[in-house]
């Protein structure tokens, strides 16, 4: 009597374990990820018409032909059947072409670098609304967000208005990290020396959790910040807060920032330098570096003004021969004179 509960309690042991879950990639706040969470959902029915009956007739075989059934049919000369055929290639392949035309449809509607059509499934974008920018920056082993438009940074702590369009700037100090906040959208990658772009709204005010999604070094686990959604008033309300309350955020402040550091406490800063955003990306911050796009475009100077320099010595050397073979011709005809 003690041995049939014990063994139905393990049974539903991972259950229960599951229902402690909180299924935020499937369950988010933002329209973005809700589309995800559709298409994850969408492509898992899909393959699952596949997968369940194969499973099934794979057992019901298994009973079916065992040994000791000794009713079942015994064809050892069967080879073909063209209907079985169909389905068995006809099946998959309409499948295929259904989640094919499925990723190709939701890789373009849910580009990060798309700007948003619409609120939600509801709601389209009201024409004429400008996107929030904020520029997120991945830090050993912090996040920095730079608001360019309210002249505000933090450290540790993302706050947006509900129902407004946002247009994240993302990219890294040293290493490779990825933004990720599962309740808005999914996760992108921020690289140094790179300018990655998300686009996405939240729908819902409230506490979301966002962090690195990928390894970047001892204090990689601790890489999470709070992410809070608002009402644009509360957002008006905390953008004069952090000015007031704040202090600035120049060159010197990020370089000392920039340092590897661990459970780093939110902050705020109420002054950011102008253009401090493109001196991270272009890796120019620290007082006499030279940032990588005015080096990029001094070295196409350099290589247009040698390839015009190598074409002006082409031209001189072609004119050169003309003239040498105007020579030679006149020199030609007065001998056939002669």
């Amino acid at each position: 009597m003690f041995l049939l509960p014990t063994r139905r309690q393990l049974l539903l042991a991972p259950l229960m374990l599951l229902a402690g879950c909180n299924a935020v990639v499937m369950n988010p706040s933002g329209d973005i990820a809700a589309q995800q969470a559709h298409l994850i959902l969408v492509s898992t029915l899909l393959m699952l018409l596949i997968i369940v009956p194969v499973i099934a007739l794979t057992l019901l075989f298994a009973w079916r032909y065992r040994k000791s059934n000794t009713a079942a049919k015994y064809d050892p000369d069967w080879d073909h059947s063209t209907k079985l055929e169909l389905v068995i290639w006809g099946a998959p392949l309409l499948i295929i072409i259904a989640l094919g035309l499925l990723t190709w449809i939701s890789t373009h509607l849910l580009d990060p670098y798309r700007p948003l059509k619409r609120l939600d499934a509801q709601r389209p974008v009201p024409v004429g609304t400008k996107p929030l920018v904020v520029q997120a920056v991945a830090l050993d082993w912090k996040w920095l967000f730079i608001y360019p438009e309210q002249g505000i940074a933090t450290v540790n702590e993302l706050v947006t208005p509900v129902d407004v369009p946002i247009r994240f700037k993302i990219t890294a100090s040293n290493v490779m990290n990825s933004f990720y906040i599962p309740a808005l959208a999914g996760q992108i990658y921020a690289m140094p020396g790179m300018d990655t772009t998300l686009n996405a709204v939240i729908n819902k005010p409230g506490q979301y959790e966002g962090f690195s999604a990928n390894y970047s070094g001892a204090g990689f686990s601790h890489m999470r910040f709070k992410y809070h959604g608002v009402s644009a008033a509360d957002f008006d309300s905390w953008v004069q807060k952090t000015k007031a309350a704040g202090g600035a955020l120049n060159q010197t402040e990020y370089l000392a920032l920039e340092k590897p550091s661990e459970r780093e406490p939110v902050r705020y800063y109420g002054a950011v330098t102008p253009d401090l955003y493109h001196a991270i990306v272009n890796r120019c911050v620290a007082p006499g570096s030279v940032c990588m796009d005015k080096m990029m475009v001094d070295d196409a100077n350099r290589v247009k003004a040698d390839i015009a320099h190598k074409g002006l010595q082409k031209d001189e050397a072609l004119c050169r021969v003309a003239q040498s073979g105007t020579e030679v011709s006149a020199s030609l005809s007065h001998f056939s004179q002669e």
